[in-house]
């Protein structure tokens, strides 16, 4: 709260009523409208980094940065989300973020050459980060603390939808148009987005105080998340802890952390509140949220990597694979929200896993010879476990806890689900290729010339017109290709289990239950 030397709050303190009819409706769709632009913009540029390199006269491995850049200063302000709230105001920070955003994305398409586009990435990326966590408090203190499942999956409806439409439609306006319009298209929706928050929210500002600034904090954490997402950005590419610069980030990323966790925990103006993680609701929903949505996306990003690199899929016709995910989804996520308010969360996430396990498992029974039916089937079910995914997890999260302290509380847990994302593409890619190469080694072993099955391939490929060299280079790539689907399989099979043991830890949990009719509430106030 306030103290003496606190803004007087606009509210002054009083708790505000829920917004109703049109201005309830509005309020939703602007803040989804900013959070849909936001996580899109994490995923949008991916397939555009030829196009940009080429455009810019760099190498593709430089334009990797494009996508480096902005999730570095993303990952770093979305844990200040909670001392940026109480010193400026939910209100002010959301309209200013989503009004730097459009800017910050404008200079993007202007960019003259790959160092300033990097600049304009960092700056979008830092604007960017108290946009999510503000839109679900924003929304939380919009609807009945009863309908607070009905407010997140309004809200979650565009997170789910995003990450799935950035690749595709990235890669079309990169095809059909060019590449600045990935960026231009984010300034009328930003604009939108920002005129209706100040227009509906300006009189419903949260309280303020002028907290000291903990630069030491800032620091060390600008440091260590810095060190860590460069380092899970390029592990790949430079071998891993094979590369000196690998080794030298991890150092200062695990130096720079631990030193943060002592200043915050005694420092008496802390810029993260990692006190959060006493309450037990609110480490049991992160740990899980975090786990799980590193499995999630790890697995989203190897399925389309195995399509286009070993099952001859263009970029389009595998992200058409990968789009029905999000069709039950945005059927089941109002029906999901309105169960929230009844029903035990930690049902809904189990059911969830479940779900997600028996995708998981389905696909770890792929082969070369998949067809686009056997794909599909798996991807239509995830749908199902998404619904119930972000949700509960977030009613589990923000359970208990009072209004002034959702801002911190979703701004870390979505710092933690981020990182988890770059873990988990990190972490799977790697694993994907190394036991590629063991699947390699083994399959090779029983290559022999003098085997039947062996000699008739080689020899239908000879009357082809291939010499010795050619036949084996095509025997090699077909190697590769099972070698890359039985590793792909080794993973879906793994992620299938975790997702299982992940509900025993979900039922560590003890969700409070709201005044409105049983279901467990994000917050003992959050909605007032």
């Amino acid at each position: 709260m306030a103290d003496q030397n606190s803004d007087r709050p606009v509210t002054g303190g009083a708790p505000l009523p829920p917004l109703t009819g049109a201005h309830l409706a509005i309020g939703t769709i602007a803040l989804s409208l900013a959070t849909f632009m936001n996580v899109l913009d994490t995923s949008i540029a991916n397939v555009s980094i030829p196009a940009i390199a080429g455009d810019l006269g760099v190498s593709p491995d430089q334009g990797t940065w494009v996508i480096t850049s902005f999730g570095v200063a993303n990952a770093i302000s979305l844990p200040l989300t909670g001392w940026l709230t109480r010193r400026f105001g939910a209100v002010r920070l959301f309209t200013a973020s989503v009004a730097l955003f459009v800017l910050a994305s404008f200079l993007c398409a202007l960019a003259p050459t790959l160092s300033a586009l990097i600049l304009f990435r960092v700056l979008q990326g830092a604007v960017a980060g108290p946009m999510i966590p503000l839109s679900q408090t924003l929304l939380l203190s919009s609807y009945p603390r009863n309908r607070a499942g009905t407010a997140l999956a309004m809200w979650s409806i565009t997170t789910l939808v995003a990450p799935v439409v950035g690749p595709l439609l990235g890669g079309w306006i990169t095809d059909n148009i060019s590449w600045p319009w990935i960026f231009y298209i984010n300034v009328p929706v930003g604009v939108a987005a920002a005129l209706a928050t100040w227009w509906i929210f300006r009189k419903r500002e949260t309280p303020t105080a002028r907290v000291p600034v903990d630069t030491v904090g800032l620091g060390l954490l600008v440091l260590w998340v810095g060190s860590l997402q460069v380092m899970l950005d390029k592990g790949k590419d430079l071998d891993w802890f094979n590369s000196p610069q690998i080794v030298v980030l991890l150092c200062v990323a695990i130096v720079a952390f631990a030193i943060f966790i002592v200043w915050e925990l005694t420092e008496e103006h802390p810029i993260v509140d990692l006190t959060l993680f006493k309450r037990r609701n609110f480490w049991v929903g992160t740990v899980a949220l975090l786990c799980a949505y590193g499995l999630f996306f790890g697995n989203v990003v190897l399925l389309p990597l195995w399509l286009q690199q070993y099952m001859g899929y263009t970029a389009t016709l595998a992200g058409l694979v990968l789009a029905p995910v999000g069709v039950l989804a945005i059927v089941l996520t109002p029906l999901v929200g309105r169960a929230s308010n009844r029903i035990d969360p930690r049902y809904l996430v189990t059911a969830s896993f479940g779900v997600f396990a028996l995708v998981l498992f389905m696909r770890a029974h792929f082969t070369t010879d998949a067809t686009i039916g056997t794909l599909l089937l798996p991807t239509v079910i995830q749908g199902i476990g998404m619904a119930g995914f972000f949700i509960p997890l977030m009613l589990i999260t923000l359970s208990g806890l009072p209004p002034e302290r959702i801002p911190s509380a979703s701004g870390l847990s979505n710092f933690a689900r981020i990182t988890a994302g770059s873990f988990g593409t990190s972490l799977t890619t790697t694993l994907w290729d190394r036991r590629a190469t063991l699947h390699h080694a083994r399959l090779v072993e029983r290559l022999d010339p003098s085997d039947p099955v062996t000699a008739q391939a080689l020899g239908t490929l000879h009357s082809g017109g291939l010499g010795s060299d050619q036949s084996y280079a095509v025997l090699n790539r077909l190697v590769d290709s099972q070698a890359f689907i039985l590793s792909a399989d080794d993973i879906f099979y793994v992620s299938g289990f975790i997702f299982l043991a992940l509900i025993g830890l979900v039922w560590l949990a003890k969700p409070q239950r709201s005044d409105g009719g049983g279901g467990a509430g994000p917050a003992a106030s959050a909605a007032h």
